[in-house]
């Protein structure tokens, strides 16, 4: 279905978002990784994600959910969304300290210089990440942002 490499990425988030190590993603989990973003969803929202999975939520049935999500996504869709649970307001642009707090802080914590190599051709003006032009540099290149 994924190619190993996905498929480790996969892994490496399921893990990020098991906060206890169970094996399996639960209401606690999602709590504690929203927790982490500065967010709090009520639990009525938490449950109704965990209620997309037909059983227990171990790495077996992310793997599957994911595969129905993304079977026939737009890959420049799944990244403006992966950008847009980032922006409750949906303002369409993320404070680039906040990013960089993300990056430093959480998964692969980027470096110092990774972040000002990933940024150097970012679409940032006045320190808002603009992130549909960032979409667009990612598919595209740099066509004049």
């Amino acid at each position: 279905m994924f190619p190993q490499n996905q498929i480790q990425e996969f892994k490496e988030a399921f893990t990020l978002i098991d906060q206890n190590r169970d094996g399996f993603i639960d209401i606690e989990d999602l709590k504690d990784m929203y927790a982490s973003l500065g967010r709090t969803p009520t639990d009525k929202e938490l449950k109704e994600m965990l209620d997309e999975s037909p059983g227990p939520l171990n790495f077996t049935m992310f793997i599957n959910l994911f595969g129905e999500k993304l079977n026939g996504t737009d890959p420049e869709d799944a990244l403006r969304n992966a950008f847009a649970m980032f922006d409750p307001g949906n303002k369409r642009y993320l404070e680039e300290e906040y990013i960089k707090d993300l990056l430093e802080n959480m998964g692969d914590n980027f470096s110092a210089e990774e972040i000002r190599q990933t940024w150097k051709e970012a679409p940032i003006k006045e320190g808002k990440l603009d992130y549909d032009a960032f979409v667009n540099l990612i598919k595209r290149g740099n066509q004049d942002i």
